[in-house]
């Protein structure tokens, strides 16, 4: 081959791959290739791999163009539809403005609706009804000025329906409080004040001492909850079992065994007991939920498993009679004593005083406010006789215990002192919350606190330690 003719021959190879690399993908300037001479030919190497086509990317757009158009068409029939919708909901829209419009001037004044008016006014009847009841049973001045309080009441509630100048957080405050006191008029004998005189005419308590009795629990400081004390029926029938403990034995929730000691001198030396089953396994129906019970007469009373019920256990039968607490009680850790700690399925609390057996609880309707209940023991049957809601949450406080018919509420001041800060008076409906008085402890919860009458003496179970403090009238 010629010379020129072999220059040409390259000239044109190397056009070629320039043009060819120029218009690949990825290729931003033209490329020189060089070639060899295989007897008359040029031969040039290139990578083919520049025309291949993107399969894969290709059907990946396609998918995701697929998908932005069924996107697109679905955003276009919901907004076609809220087109034909608005009209109409703005219609109704309208037409609920208009009617609730007559009772916007319940907003601004802080009032409830009708539905709660009627409720308050058929809890108002049911009140006239109990003091009517009292009222013809025995005139007296007292029931003569809870009858012109209740038809002032009626006129203010009355009011309520029309105008709206009264707050009805006023008008319950007012109810709760004249229902307190027709509870009162009945609850104890008139001599009560005058049988123990110890109870003064307010039955406050002045001073509790620092603790007379402490002693680590006999089953141990690892059972954190439970009750002790004196037995509480004044010339009881069992006064020869006269001290006892009930520790929860189960996860510091539930127990159901009691153990009794003759005598002071045999507890404090944790000798010559006696231990009472009074339900077959923890989880048993007779069995004890919570840190609560008490010991009075020949009964055990305290609160049954998972129920709003109280149980009595006979001691000399073995039997157990039970009673249901009245309104929405709150178990199983609703309204268990709270504040700043709380102390686990403590939500049913019994207490006994001068006047026997009470119960200490919330419901739904006091909105989680303490509640007092008097039980009684006809012989027969357990029954509540008497109900009051006083104005502190149950679970702002630490434990409870009653004394001369005085409910005491106290809460945690220190890993070393509680602080009996609140009482309510079942006797008048009165109340104070600025109490101050120490109970000094050893450990830092207080599991359960109790007044007994026979000795005057406040008991506190205290995270396995057991404490007594002499109670000062």
């Amino acid at each position: 081959m010629a010379p020129t003719m072999f220059l040409l021959l390259l000239v044109l190879c190397a056009v070629s791959f320039n043009q060819t690399f120029a218009h690949s993908e990825g290729a931003s300037q033209a490329q020189r290739v060089s070639g060899k001479q295989r007897g008359e030919a040029c031969v040039c190497p290139f990578n083919t791999s520049a025309w291949v086509f993107p399969t894969l990317k290709y059907e990946r757009v396609q998918r995701a163009v697929e998908g932005c158009e069924e996107s697109i068409e679905n955003q276009e029939n919901q907004v076609m539809l809220s087109s034909e919708r608005l009209p109409q909901m703005q219609a109704l829209l309208q037409n609920l403005s208009a009617r609730l419009e007559p009772y916007l001037y319940l907003r601004k004044a802080g009032l409830h609706s009708a539905l709660w008016l009627s409720t308050l006014g058929q809890e108002l009847k049911k009140l006239e009804g109990d003091i009517s009841l009292l009222h013809s049973q025995g005139e007296s001045k007292e029931t003569k000025t809870l009858s012109a309080e209740a038809r002032q009441l009626r006129i203010d509630v009355e009011r309520m329906y029309h105008f709206d100048t009264i707050n009805m957080k006023t008008i319950k405050e007012k109810l709760r409080y004249l229902k307190n006191r027709a509870e009162s008029c009945r609850s104890f004998p008139k001599d009560f004040h005058g049988k123990y005189s110890h109870c003064t005419t307010k039955g406050l308590i002045t001073n509790i001492s620092s603790p007379v009795v402490t002693k680590i629990s006999p089953f141990g400081k690892n059972l954190i909850s439970g009750s002790w004390g004196k037995q509480a029926e004044q010339g009881g029938s069992r006064d020869s079992e006269s001290y006892w403990v009930q520790p929860l034995a189960n996860a510091n929730n539930w127990g159901n065994i009691l153990r009794l000691y003759p005598s002071f001198e045999k507890f404090m030396a944790s000798a010559g007991h006696r231990d009472v089953t009074f339900a077959p396994t923890h989880s048993h129906k007779d069995a004890n939920e919570g840190p609560n019970g008490v010991l009075y007469g020949d009964a055990f009373y305290y609160h049954c498993y998972r129920t709003a019920d109280v149980c009595r256990y006979n001691l000399t039968s073995g039997t157990v009679a039970r009673v249901t607490l009245p309104g929405d009680v709150g178990f199983s850790n609703k309204f268990p004593y709270c504040y700043y700690d709380c102390r686990p399925y403590s939500d049913v609390d019994l207490e006994a005083d001068e006047a026997g057996v009470w119960a200490l609880y919330a419901t739904m309707g006091s909105h989680g406010n303490l509640v007092v209940s008097r039980l009684e023991w006809d012989g027969a049957a357990l029954s509540v006789t008497h109900t009051w809601e006083t104005h502190v949450f149950k679970k702002a406080v630490s434990n409870a215990f009653v004394a001369c018919g005085v409910l005491y509420a106290t809460r945690y001041a220190d890993e070393s002192r509680e602080e009996v800060f609140y009482a309510f008076d079942t006797g008048t409906g009165a109340e104070d919350h600025a109490l101050a008085l120490p109970l000094w402890k050893v450990a830092k919860g207080a599991a359960s606190v109790s007044y007994n009458p026979v000795d005057r003496q406040v008991y506190m179970y205290n995270d396995g330690y057991l404490l007594a403090y002499q109670a000062v009238f």
